[in-house]
């Protein structure tokens, strides 16, 4: 499995969880072996240029944080958007880190339906008006090099109009939503045949109070023998042990016998998160 990350130019520079998620690339138990980031990058955020909304050359600039290598690429030209893509995985299988593709391109028309771009960006509309689409370009690219002829070019658009028509035709009677269909590996007996949801009851997960008593007292001592332990902390463990006595759990108790209950029957249980290792919350 390899992890692609889809990117606009603006998020990609001003979303925090970017910067996060690119920290938290190479961590032990947290990495994906190596994310491809691609970011479609068409130099403008709904409204905003560039130069109004990062510090940075480049929105990709904040990949170099983790060193990893950031291509930039003409995405008027097909043939190096794909040689740039089997770098991109090739470095990824072999380095197991991220990448990042930055495809500079230009949005034809408004961010919506209700967008006008020409009240905010005339200049820049003005200029991408005068662009030839990147299909008209490749296509005339073709036709000139013999690759293809005109009639399979206009043979192929047909056949995807074609496609994307009956689509939309079938999309306005289909009255049954086949979840299976959008799952590239279906849990087995997670559904139906029909791909519908098999019933989602729960089995009972309630323990005996034998076992919770237990877990309890376990929540409460000190596994050592003579083993000295701050005051503060035999103070809550104090606490804890006389909760346990008198069958009271505050949310903290009840999280213990959660987890103990789980580890009981054999299951690893691993907490992260802002201090878990001291317990402070």
């Amino acid at each position: 499995v390899m992890s692609i990350l889809l990117h606009g130019d603006a998020a990609f520079a001003g979303q925090g969880v970017v910067y996060e998620t690119f920290h938290l690339s190479d961590l032990p138990s947290y990495t994906t072996n190596g994310t491809i980031h691609v970011v479609v990058n068409n130099q403008i955020g709904f409204t905003t240029d560039p130069r109004m909304a990062r510090s940075s050359p480049y929105p990709t600039d904040v990949a170099r944080v983790v060193n990893a290598p950031i291509f930039h690429v003409n995405a008027d030209d097909p043939e190096a958007v794909m040689y740039v893509c089997s770098v991109a995985a090739e470095w990824r299988n072999t380095f197991n880190k991220d990448v990042v593709v930055d495809l500079v391109c230009y949005r034809r028309r408004g961010h919506n339906e209700m967008d006008e771009p020409m009240f905010t960006q005339p200049l820049m509309y003005k200029q991408i008006h005068k662009q030839v689409p990147v299909l008209k370009k490749y296509a005339d690219k073709l036709i000139a090099d013999g690759t293809v002829t005109l009639q399979e070019f206009e043979e192929e658009i047909a056949k995807y109009d074609r496609i994307c028509e009956e689509a939309y035709t079938r999309s306005k009677d289909n009255k049954i939503l086949h979840i299976k269909h959008w799952l590239d590996s279906p849990w087995p007996g997670f559904f139906t045949v029909d791909g519908e949801p098999k019933s989602m009851s729960c089995p009972p997960t309630g323990i005996s109070e034998e076992l919770l008593t237990h877990i309890g007292n376990v929540a409460s001592s000190v596994p050592v023998k003579d083993f000295k332990i701050h005051s503060g902390l035999s103070r809550i463990l104090k606490a804890r042990l006389e909760m346990t006595k008198n069958r009271v759990v505050d949310w903290a108790l009840a999280e213990y016998m959660a987890f103990g209950s789980v580890l009981k029957e054999g299951i690893h249980v691993r907490l992260s998160g802002q201090d878990v290792e001291r317990g402070t919350f």
